[in-house]
């Protein structure tokens, strides 16, 4: 990929958000203007190409790069259809943000909140399929994403298939659960 950047190109720096236009390449090291008018140099292994194709991709992604891209979990086969009564009947809502789990985080670490969190949500999904409800919001917040990637390898092990929730509502910060029950 490094080897594509070139004078005039479109770069994105890895880990950060700045992009901007190559004006100068020196073996490992490019100089690009960023869209702030600034002259930055960076290592070459530190910068993506934006392509064309890729700034129509969507107005709120930047960059679409296979170190980027989030990995996916398999998905399940889905053995029944969603019924029209699951979909009528509204979610179950969780609510993870920790101020609402707890009344003071003085004294947590990042690890013990986050515990906290997971803790709460597999309560929650437990005892949604104890009661045979089929949908639950999970709403994690955007945030830098810990939350959400854990959340959804605590659902990788139940029978659920999880998608985002509906943006209208939730924006960015919630992920859906539909679960499947056992017919008992």
């Amino acid at each position: 990929m490094s080897s594509k950047i070139k004078i005039g190109a479109i770069v994105a720096v890895l880990d950060d958000t700045i992009k901007g236009k190559v004006e100068f390449v020196d073996g490992k090291h490019v100089s690009i203007k960023t869209e702030d008018d600034f002259l930055m140099t960076f290592d070459i292994n530190d910068l993506v190409l934006i392509t064309d194709e890729q700034k129509e991709y969507s107005k709120y992604i930047d960059i679409q790069h296979e170190n980027l891209i989030e990995k996916e979990l398999p998905k399940k086969e889905i053995v029944a259809r969603k019924s029209s009564k699951a979909k009528k009947q509204p979610p179950l809502e969780v609510d993870l943000h920790i101020h609402q789990l707890t009344s003071s985080v003085k004294g947590m670490t990042n690890y013990d909140m986050l515990t906290i969190q997971l803790e709460t949500a597999k309560r929650r999904l437990e005892f949604a399929i104890k009661k045979r409800i089929q949908r639950v919001v999970f709403i994690h917040g955007v945030g830098e994403g810990v939350l959400k990637k854990e959340l959804e390898f605590l659902l990788a092990n139940y029978n659920v298939d999880v998608y985002p929730a509906s943006f209208q509502k939730y924006g960015f910060g919630a992920t859906e659960v539909y679960i499947y029950q056992n017919k008992t």
